[in-house]
């Protein structure tokens, strides 16, 4: 590990941010008195949305205002049928492609054409997929609600705005100069360069920005910045008014594309373009400047305790039920067995 990862902990591995909490987790389960406490947090998600639910029956829970045009592409889909479903969907180049269960920006691509497009097929085409529209917006951003079952207004814990990785031109230096010369693409190196092969040995105009992956994501780049101190009743409107259409969604974390902050307050110009349930972080955490790697673990486990007191108000209220500890062990070892699967793909 680097000395520049090593002091900033949003690099460090997913398991520092969690093993440290698993007696807080056994502890829940005892409380709640089973393992499975949390499959009865969003009944209206697969696994109240732990991970292996398919992103497609996920976004068609959206209603239609926010929700962006999306296909699902079945494992062993032919070029040629994907792009018959591309004409009838009018669904245009570039595109967004990504696994149907995927999770931390796992093998998310953006697809400028239709050779692109056939050599990710090749690929991955082994798996189910998903294919939406890019949405075609500035801004990003990942918000984290909840709402108690016996509450009608919800609550936002977590507001991270996304910065995509960008380097600025100094009217000298090629693009890969640029790009190997800036400490957060050092991080990103092979993956930053293959995705801006056709560029790397333009001069770009002094102080113009080139932004170098649009896919927000922190394994892609992007950089997650605290946001909590824009919340506000507005917004806290806006996700009641999404949550009201989303039967049996009461805790996650939604990553929505917009134009300006002032249009997502009034609910306008926005599409979402994921549904997170039990699974999602409130990623805010992981802006180092605000906060400590302490204050993120202390941020983790407030999440945890919602999805007690949801997934236990859930089961008593009989809107949802507790899966037993066989479930939650076979999760694990799917997760496993998936992220095999994919990493073979990755080598081949």
């Amino acid at each position: 590990m680097s000395v520049f990862k090593f002091k900033n902990w949003e690099y460090w591995s997913a398991s520092m941010f969690y093993v440290p909490l698993l007696p807080y987790a056994f502890y829940l389960a005892i409380k709640a008195r089973s393992f499975g406490f949390f499959s009865a947090v969003n009944p209206g998600i697969e696994g109240s949305g732990n991970g292996l639910e398919s992103k497609f029956k996920t976004i068609k829970l959206l209603p239609k205002y926010c929700k962006p045009k999306s296909i699902f592409i079945p494992k062993n889909e032919t070029l040629a049928n994907v792009i018959q479903k591309l004409k009838t969907s009018d669904i245009h180049y570039p595109l967004i492609i990504k696994p149907d269960i995927g999770f931390r920006g796992l093998l998310v691509k953006k697809i400028a054409d239709k050779q692109e497009l056939s050599s990710y097929l090749k690929k991955y085409n082994s798996i189910n997929l998903i294919i939406q529209e890019y949405i075609d917006l500035k801004n990003e951003c990942g918000i984290f609600y909840h709402r108690f079952p016996t509450e009608k207004s919800g609550k936002i814990t977590s507001l991270t705005l996304k910065k995509y990785l960008a380097v600025i031109g100094d009217g000298t230096s090629t693009l890969s100069e640029l790009i190997k010369k800036d400490q957060r693409s050092q991080n990103y190196l092979q993956s930053i360069l293959e995705i801006n092969i056709s560029k790397l040995d333009i001069v770009y105009k002094k102080n113009e920005e080139i932004i170098l992956n649009v896919i927000g994501n922190h394994s892609k780049g992007t950089q997650f910045i605290n946001g909590n101190h824009l919340i506000n009743n507005n917004l806290i409107n806006v996700l009641d008014n999404l949550n009201k259409n989303i039967d049996g969604w009461y805790y996650g974390r939604i990553d929505v594309k917009y134009n300006t902050f002032d249009e997502l307050l009034k609910g306008e110009n926005f599409k979402v373009l994921e549904i997170n349930g039990i699974i999602a972080e409130p990623t805010h955490i992981y802006d180092a400047s605000k906060g400590s790697y302490f204050d993120a673990l202390l941020g983790i486990k407030k999440h945890w305790k919602l999805i007690y007191k949801i997934g236990t108000t859930n089961k008593k209220l009989g809107i949802g039920t507790y899966t037993n500890l066989t479930y939650f062990l076979n999760i694990y070892f799917s997760y496993r067995k998936y992220l095999k699967e994919i990493a073979k793909l990755n080598v081949n």
